[in-house]
This record gives C-alpha cells, sequence and structure tokens, in this order.
C-alpha cells in the first residue's frame, strides 16, 4: 500500500496523537515498576568496624527485604566522612545511592571548612537512623560525682581543669564548649586524633573529664575504669537510665545530641524517600536489629523525612553562634 504526502501527514498525525493519548498511562506503568530495581548502595564515610559501619550493616538485612532488593554497605572513607557526603551528592537522584551521615558532617563541617557540596542543599532527608549519645566521664581516682561536681571545681580552680575531644568540629569538643560556656568555667580542651585516645587518658588520669561517645567509652565505665558523671543529651539514655543528664545536674537547657542519619541526593523523588524511609524504619524497629545497636552503645532513632528535616534546622541554627565566637576553623 501506498500513501500521497498528505496521507502521509495524516498518517503520522494520527499516530502522534495516539502516542500522546497513552502517555499519561504509560507514566503509571513506569512507576509500577518500582523503586528499587537495582541493589541500593548504603555508604558509610568511615572504614569498617566503627560505629557508623557497625550501623548501617545492622540495618541492611532488614532493609533489604523492605525493598526487595540488596543493600549494599559501602566504605569510602576521607576528608572525616565529607568525601562520602559528596560521593552521595553527586550520585543519580534515583534512591538507589544513599548516605549514612553523622551530624558533624551534615551540620558542623560546612561551618568550620570549605566543602565542594552544601549538605543542606545537595541532600534530603530519610530518617535519622541511631542515636550516638556522649558520657560526661571522670577518671575513677577524680573524687566528683555529678557534673556539678566538675562545675564547682573549675570554678576554684580556674583555667587548671583540662577535658578531651576527638578533633575539630567532633561531637564531644561541642559538648565541652557548650558545657564550659554555660556553666560559666575557665579550662582546658585537648584536641586528639581519635575518641580512644580521649578515653586512654581518662583512664589514666591525664584529662580531668571528658565527653566521649558512648561506643569508644561504655566498656570502661561498666568496668568501672571512668566514671559517668552525666549524659549531655536532653533525656536521660535507657542504656544508662541511672545517669543523669547534664541539665539534671545544674545546667537547664544543656543539650548536646548526636545522631547518625540517612540522607539521599536532593532532588531523588518523594516515592522513592517514602519507600527508604520504611525500610529504615522497620530496620530500627527489629528487636535483632535493636539489640546489636544496644550492644554497640547506640539506640535506634527512627523519623520521618519532615521530622529529620526539623531536627537538622534545629542544628544548624544552634551551633552556629557557638562556632562562631569559638572561631573554630578548618582551612
Amino acid at each position: 500500500m501506498t500513501f500521497t504526502r498528505d496521507g502521509n501527514h495524516r498518517l503520522l498525525r494520527r499516530s502522534l496523537l495516539v502516542a500522546a493519548a497513552a502517555a499519561p498511562l504509560a507514566r503509571p506503568a513506569l512507576a509500577q515498576e518500582g523503586f528499587p530495581n537495582r541493589p541500593v548502595r548504603l555508604v558509610v564515610g568511615f572504614t569498617p568496624g566503627g560505629a557508623t559501619d557497625i550501623s548501617a550493616r545492622a540495618m541492611m538485612g532488614k532493609m533489604s527485604e523492605v525493598l526487595g532488593q540488596p543493600v549494599v554497605v559501602e566504605n569510602r572513607p576521607g576528608a572525616g566522612s565529607n568525601l562520602a557526603s559528596e560521593i552521595v551528592a553527586r550520585s543519580a537522584p534515583d534512591g538507589h545511592t544513599i548516605l549514612l551521615a553523622t551530624l558533624g558532617a551534615l551540620v558542623i563541617s560546612p561551618m568550620i571548612m570549605r566543602l565542594p557540596i552544601d549538605p543542606a542543599r545537595d541532600l534530603v532527608p530519610v530518617s535519622i537512623a541511631v542515636d550516638l549519645f556522649n558520657i560526661m566521664v571522670t577518671p575513677a581516682d577524680r573524687p566528683w560525682r555529678s557534673a556539678a561536681d566538675v562545675i564547682a571545681a573549675a570554678k576554684s580552680k580556674p583555667g587548671e581543669l583540662s577535658w578531651g575531644h576527638s578533633g575539630i568540629g567532633s561531637a564531644p569538643q561541642l559538648a565541652g564548649l557548650l558545657f564550659a560556656k554555660m556553666a560559666g568555667i575557665d579550662t582546658i580542651g585537648v584536641s586528639y586524633r581519635g575518641g580512644g585516645l580521649v578515653v586512654t587518658d581518662l583512664v589514666s588520669g591525664r584529662l580531668d573529664y571528658g565527653f566521649p561517645t558512648a561506643p569508644s567509652v561504655l566498656p570502661q565505665v561498666r568496668e568501672g575504669r571512668v566514671r559517668a558523671l552525666a549524659v549531655p543529651t536532653a533525656n536521660r539514655s535507657r542504656l544508662l537510665p541511672d545517669v543523669p543528664t547534664v541539665a539534671e545536674s545544674g545546667l537547664p537547657g544543656y543539650d548536646v545530641p548526636s545522631w547518625y542519619a540517612i540522607v539521599a541526593p536532593a532532588g531523588t523523588p518523594q516515592p522513592a524517600i517514602a519507600k527508604l524511609n520504611q525500610a529504615v524504619t522497620t530496620a530500627l524497629r527489629d528487636p535483632g536489629v535493636t539489640e546489636i545497636l544496644n550492644r554497640n552503645g547506640l539506640e535506634p532513632m527512627p523519623t520521618t523525612p519532615e521530622e529529620m528535616a526539623r531536627a537538622w534546622a534545629a542544628e544548624r541554627e544552634k551551633w552556629g553562634p557557638l562556632i562562631r565566637e569559638s572561631g573554630i576553623r578548618i582551612d
């Protein structure tokens, strides 16, 4: 069969109209193919064996069940976990590459150093994952039994008490700076290359107090090698229910949270975010996952994306003034 030029034109026009009419039907069909349609990369900005890696590997099995695809943990250490943030921020925004980020990487790093990305602009919240609380501790041979005792001692000996932290911009440093500011005390902050070194010097008595992370110091607390004075969060930890908060010990309003969260590249479709959130929250409510996390000094802390967004914004607003006032900067 042959067509005239006008006949070809009519046929082409009719074909285009049919295709246009079918397009709205095709989009739901594509959506039904679903997310995810291949393995999901869960990027961790630290080497295997640390608290972030433990958290990711505890969750990945249950997340895989919910998603119907393998969740693969990928360790990409470097630049204080900022390399991992950049890798995920520059990945395709389709939900197949996500990041287990620290509060430091999301909030503190952009305030104290020049970064190739802006986490608040280039990453979007999925869910807070775990609470990595800190513990205010002192060597076992010190006489202090509370945060109030440390404040009294510091006021009686200005500029003499020392405390350690695990690096510029770390949660233990921010906890110590805020503690000194709110208490009105003059102390000596000592920076270390890692939390393990801080704990070593607390056990030996070289430092007077500190705010190490629970995973790094909880074994020493349980063995009686250091004494837990308080937790720097708004509420007591379920892992140390008898240890009061710093706020209960004389500094009302003192609160230094430290959490890990799942984030995705900006532009990730909302259905993918919702499915990822379902996978994270399901994993974190699983008794087996909770047991692994608790054993390592971590507490599940699932949220909605909206709840995480509010918490993220609140932390940026909270720490900005203290960081500017303290002059913390990494060039």
